[in-house]
């Protein structure tokens, strides 16, 4: 296989495989000239060629040791690559291997006197690893055009010059301009009015996406109108571009169970092949009467090319591979081959409500106020929510914009998940959330206001009930569809859990088809509806959340899925996988993608081991010649990887 790896992502076999396919690199298309490439394969064809046709005009010229010559020439152009590869691999103990293989089967040809099979043998192999390192660099170039969106340089307006610097050195709160056409280059806030970005890169939507001023711009969209400004609230390493690429790069490390199973079955199974081929050109001389060496070695060479189990070493870790590449075309990142094994099998779907079925955009729609000084309380809940990062504390925020947490002293700050937030503002205690934590500091309040349908955000100063703000949520057009996805793909149950009031958690599942919905949840409540959930050995849980809250959900749940647009850091860090468009409906799209990833490993393996036990049997017995036995290896393999490279054109 070629070795134009792209930084840590590689479609090789590893050396202790047991089997060499995947490491020969008899072709690189960067690192190696065409001339390189094709003319060891065109000396051979022009001289096999010739032998072939003297063979046929000149049999009494074209014999003995002039003929053993000519074919020796036609073979060693294809033949010394898998032999310095053969030898390197022994001096890493590594014996038995798929060049250790093609050498002694194509000379024992020679030493029976096939000559034309054993340059044969060896040819097609060659033009074999041409057509593998092509389907496999098709498939890396599907990750390796991710990772070309990694921006080279950043304009960074200083003391009122434009200084073009690599994005490594750019600090948090520089200004960075982005001319029409260049890579966003590191996570920043718009300055400018507005701008239109490609996000294909990051979340694999094509419609361009217009941010206004004030909104979130991530490394890695292309500006495509006007040069806009922004200042910058993240270093490189931290942006969501980096977290990308380096979810993209270590997902190829994470082996499927398939994968390792296939490693360890090489490792034995190849040295079981040698030890065959030895017994089927021994153990005949003493029960067969007319026993001819010859014969028996022929058959033996025969199974040996046969045997090499490169379609299944190559084309399980590829089908992972383009999974992980069809995924990420899709916006969505898998953290590893085995989560797409997981994920594959789910039956259960848990879903977080806030963030991910609704927008998580939060609107201040009534305030109530009983404090004697109505604006004080607005003041004072609004500078003490100025500390959380929580949806519903920013459109507190952004509903009153004419108060400025700094002008007020917020002191001893505590965020209590599931209920809301305490502090001392200007001296005074002031506690915002839910009905819970007023229970929990034993504050009376206006009992309709349990109510009422909508979010309430209760305010409490100084221990005394003040006032409350009711906010909601509009959910995404997208999560209908999410639902009814899910149910179309055989999910048994979905279930959505919340820290929100159970009145409109219950009328959320009702528009959307829900089977359970669970309000006034507490994370550790989450936990325990996926861990009563996991005690049915027969459920696969997945769980679906974007806030720290869901990050313990995400954690003990099977597979763990997080919202990568709104998502929380604490969320994408702990989650297996990572949907980068914020769409409920891409749970499907990863469901479909793995499914579709597990059915090419079997049919690849189905069908590998299949021709090759037929066409091994065939060759013991005598009935299948050298042809068959490279069909059985170079083309069992070929069909296999085209096979396993299918699911990058598929549509999702």
């Amino acid at each position: 296989m070629a070795r134009d790896s792209v930084k840590s992502i590689e479609v090789n076999c590893n050396k202790d495989v047991g089997c060499g396919c995947g490491e020969l690199s008899m072709v690189s298309a960067k690192s190696e000239s065409v001339w390189k490439t094709y003319m060891p394969i065109t000396t051979t064809v022009v001289i096999f060629l010739g032998g072939v046709f003297l063979d046929y005009i000149k049999p009494d010229f074209f014999s003995g040791n002039i003929r053993l010559i000519w074919y020796i020439i036609a073979y060693l152009p294809v033949a010394l690559p898998a032999f310095k590869y053969a030898l390197t691999a022994i001096a890493q103990k590594d014996f038995f291997n798929e060049f250790t293989l093609m050498i002694v089967a194509t000379l024992g040809a020679f030493l029976i006197g096939d000559y034309p099979e054993a340059v044969t043998v060896m040819l097609f192999y060659t033009i074999g690893e041409l057509f593998q390192n092509s389907a496999v660099l098709k498939a890396r170039r599907s990750i390796k055009s991710l990772l070309d969106v990694r921006p080279d340089s950043a304009a960074v307006v200083r003391d009122g010059l434009i200084t073009t610097v690599s994005p490594e050195s750019v600090s948090i709160g520089e200004t960075v301009q982005v001319k029409a056409g260049e890579k966003v280059p590191l996570d920043g806030k718009m300055l400018s009015s507005k701008g239109s970005f490609n996000t294909s890169a990051l979340t694999g939507e094509s419609i361009p996406r217009t941010i206004r001023e004030g909104e979130p711009v991530l490394a890695g969209m292309v500006n495509l109108n006007s040069v806009i400004d922004l200042r910058v609230e993240k270093k490189y390493e931290d942006s969501s571009l980096a977290r990308v690429l380096e979810m993209v790069q270590e997902a190829s490390s994470r082996k499927s169970k398939t994968e390792l199973f296939i490693r360890k079955f090489a490792r034995i199974y190849t040295p079981i092949v040698f030890a065959l081929a030895l017994a089927i050109t021994v153990i005949p001389s003493f029960i067969v009467s007319d026993y001819l060496f010859s014969d028996w070695l022929y058959r033996a060479l025969v199974f040996l090319v046969i045997s090499c189990p490169c379609a299944l070493v190559i084309s399980i870790p590829l089908s992972y591979f383009g999974g992980i590449g069809a995924a990420s075309h899709n916006g969505i990142l898998f953290k590893g081959a085995n989560y797409l094994d997981l994920i594959a099998k789910v039956n259960t779907v848990v879903i977080d409500k806030t963030g991910t079925l609704t927008e998580g955009v939060f609107q201040v729609q009534k305030i109530r106020s009983i404090y004697p000084e109505k604006e004080k309380m607005i003041e004072f809940a609004a500078a003490l929510e100025s500390k959380s990062n929580h949806p519903i504390a920013k459109a507190i925020l952004e509903y009153f914009t004419d108060i400025i947490p700094s002008d007020y002293n917020i002191a001893k700050v505590e965020e209590i998940a599931g209920h809301g937030m305490k502090g001392l503002v200007n001296g005074q205690e002031v506690l915002t959330g839910n009905s819970k934590l007023m229970k929990l500091h034993e504050i009376k309040y206006e009992q309709k206001i349990d109510d009422v349908k909508e979010t309430v955000v209760i305010v409490a100063i100084n221990k005394e009930y003040a006032g409350y703000f009711v906010i909601s949520d509009k959910v995404k057009k997208d999560s209908w569809n999410a639902i009814s996805r899910l149910k179309k793909l055989g999910i048994k149950t979905t279930v959505m859990l919340s820290g929100d009031k159970k009145s409109i958690v219950d009328d959320l599942a009702d528009e959307l088809n829900i089977d359970f919905a669970y309000g006034d949840l507490l994370p550790e409540d989450k936990v325990n509806h996926i861990e009563e959930l996991k005690k049915d050995s027969d459920n696969i849980v997945v769980f679906v959340g974007d806030g720290i809250n869901d990050a313990p959900a995400l954690a003990i749940s099977d597979v763990g899925i997080a919202m990568g647009g709104m998502g929380s850091d604490a969320a994408i860090e702990i989650a297996d996988v990572v949907i980068q468009t914020d769409q409920p409906s891409k749970i499907a799209t990863a469901i479909q993608i793995a499914r579709s990833t597990r059915a090419i490993v079997i049919q690849n393996i189905v069908f590998a081991l299949g021709v090759k036990f037929l066409v091994m049997l065939l060759g013991a017995l005598g009935i299948a010649s050298m042809w068959e036995a490279v069909f059985a290896d170079v083309g069992v393999s070929l069909i296999a990887i085209l096979n396993s490279i299918r699911i990058l054109r598929k549509e999702f």
